[in-house]
């Protein structure tokens, strides 16, 4: 039986999302999320099993509605680690769920991190 993208995929997930958990407890995580147009990212406390911060670029005021590309990735990444700091959260463990660390997921953690973000 040969695995499809998609279960890969879901594999990767799990098996990242649970070695993070392991290490990271009590720090919020920050989970990216990137589709074939947009990328958005949260901000979630799984103790309390809330999203603390959003953010997506699908906001018309960061101004790269309907892009995905690493321009839009790094102004997510600003604007999120702007939010996180006015909910009171100087740091976070980073969740890139199934997708692999360059491109645009690692542009969006670079500008996090550039914004005073701890990852």
């Amino acid at each position: 039986m040969a695995n499809t993208k998609r279960t890969l995929f879901l594999k990767r997930r799990l098996r990242v999302r649970n070695k993070l958990r392991k290490v990271n407890a009590g720090r919020p995580r920050l989970s990216v999320h990137r589709s074939n147009k947009n990328i958005s990212v949260q901000l979630i406390d799984d103790v309390n099993g809330v999203t603390v911060a959003s953010a997506s670029s699908m906001e018309k005021a960061l101004g790269v509605v309907g892009k995905n590309n690493i321009e839009a990735a790094t102004k997510v990444g600003a604007a999120i680690a702007e939010r996180a700091k006015k909910a009171g959260f100087e740091e976070a463990y980073f969740d890139r769920g199934g997708f692999l660390f360059h491109g645009k997921v690692k542009a969006l953690a670079d500008a996090a991190r550039e914004n005073g973000l701890k990852i």
